[in-house]
C-alpha cells in the first residue's frame, strides 16, 4: 500500500497523510485517527527517515517502591544515551498503550514489564520492543531482552563474603515467588552459597516484602550468622534499621550487602558495599540493538550484562 492509497480511503490529500506520519502539529486530532486506523487496518508501516527516529520509552504505570530508584536509573541511562544516536524519545506509562496505535515509531524499551505481557507484540507492530531488566523462558516475536546478569550478581556478593571470612550467611531476597527477578536470584544464592561451603537451608535464605525484614533478621540472627546479603528492593537500609533494633553494629557483628540504592547507600552509616546493574552499558546495549533491528540486522534475542561490586565499609 501506498500513502496516495491511505489518502484515497480516508477522503484526504496524500500531502495530509505524510504531515500525519511525520507528527505535523496542525492537524486534526479526528483526521489523525482516521489516518492511523486505516493504516493499522492494512498494516501499513512507513519507513521512518533519520530525522524521525522515534523511541517509545515504556515505563511501570506508577511509581514502584522500592525499585523505583532501578527504573529511575535506567530512565535517566536511556534518556541520556539514544538521543546521542540520533532518536526521539516519547515516556509512556505501561496502563496507556493504547496510544500506540496513533503514533509512529521505529522501536519500543520497556522497563521491567513481563515479557509475556507482550507476546502478542509483532503481531501488532512491525518494529522492535527491547525489555530491560527481564527474563523469559521462551521467546517471543518481535521481543528483545537486555538484562543484568543476576546468576553472577549473587555470586558476586556470597564470594565477596567468602573473601572476608564470613562463616554464616542470611539472605533475604526481595519479592514473593515467581515475580520478578526473585525466584532467579534465589537459586543462584542458594547455589552460590554451596559452592562456598555455606548452609544454604529454608532457615537461612528467604523470600521476603518489606514489612517482613525485621521478624527475619531476628530469626537468622538467632542462627548465628554474621553476615547478611539482601538482594533487590530496599533491603540495605531496612536490613540496617533492623540490626539496630537489635543493638548489632555493622559491620562489627555482621557484614552487610544489599543492592545499589544510589541515594543512600554511600551515605549510610557506615557506607553499604552493594552490587549494581551497569546502567550505562544496559541502555548502550538497547541502543545498539535498535539500530541493528532498524538496519534489518541479525541481534541476539538476550543480552546479559554483568553487575558492579561497590565495596564499602559495611562489610568487615
Amino acid at each position: 500500500m501506498k500513502i496516495q492509497e491511505i489518502a484515497r480511503l480516508t477522503g484526504v490529500s496524500p500531502s495530509t497523510v505524510s504531515r500525519v506520519f511525520s507528527h505535523h502539529p496542525n492537524i486534526r486530532e479526528d483526521v489523525r485517527e482516521r489516518v492511523f486506523a486505516v493504516a493499522k487496518q492494512y498494516s501499513y508501516h512507513p519507513r521512518l527517515s533519520t530525522k524521525q527516529r522515534n523511541v517509545v520509552i515504556i515505563t511501570p504505570y506508577e511509581s514502584i517502591y522500592p525499585v523505583q530508584c532501578c527504573v529511575e536509573m535506567l530512565l535517566m541511562a536511556l534518556t541520556h544515551e539514544l538521543p546521542g544516536h540520533g532518536f526521539r524519545l516519547e515516556i509512556l506509562p505501561q496502563d496507556n498503550l493504547e496510544r500506540l496505535d496513533s503514533i509512529q515509531f521505529c522501536a519500543a524499551v520497556a522497563i521491567g514489564a513481563e515479557p509475556c505481557e507482550f507476546k502478542e507484540w509483532e503481531k501488532r507492530f512491525s518494529v522492535p520492543l527491547v525489555i530491560v531488566d527481564r527474563d523469559a523462558a521462551r521467546d517471543y516475536p518481535g521481543v528483545w531482552l537486555v538484562r543484568s546478569d543476576e546468576e553472577q550478581a549473587m555470586e558476586l556478593a556470597i564470594a565477596h563474603l567468602h573473601e572476608r571470612r564470613c562463616r554464616k550467611i542470611g539472605c533475604i531476597i526481595h519479592g514473593a515467588p515467581g515475580t520478578g527477578n526473585a525466584d532467579i536470584r534465589c537459586r543462584a544464592v542458594r547455589n552460590s552459597l554451596q559452592a562456598h561451603g555455606f548452609p544454604a537451608d529454608d532457615s537461612l535464605v528467604h523470600y521476603s516484602a518489606d514489612e517482613q525484614y525485621v521478624e527475619i533478621i531476628g530469626k537468622l540472627l538467632r542462627k548465628g550468622i554474621d553476615a547478611l546479603f539482601c538482594p533487590g528492593g530496599s533491603g540495605g537500609i531496612i536490613a540496617a534499621y533492623a540490626l539496630s533494633l537489635f543493638n548489632r553494629r555493622i559491620p562489627e557483628d555482621v557484614s552487610l550487602i544489599a543492592s545499589e540504592q544510589t541515594f543512600f547507600s554511600r551515605y549510610g552509616v557506615p557506607p553499604q558495599t552493594t552490587i549494581s546493574p551497569d546502567y550505562k552499558a544496559l541502555a548502550a546495549a538497547a541502543a545498539d540493538l535498535i539500530e541493528a533491528r532498524i538496519g534489518n540486522a541479525d541481534f541476539p534475542r538476550r543480552t546479559v550484562l554483568p553487575y558492579i561490586l561497590n565495596p564499602r565499609e559495611s562489610v568487615r
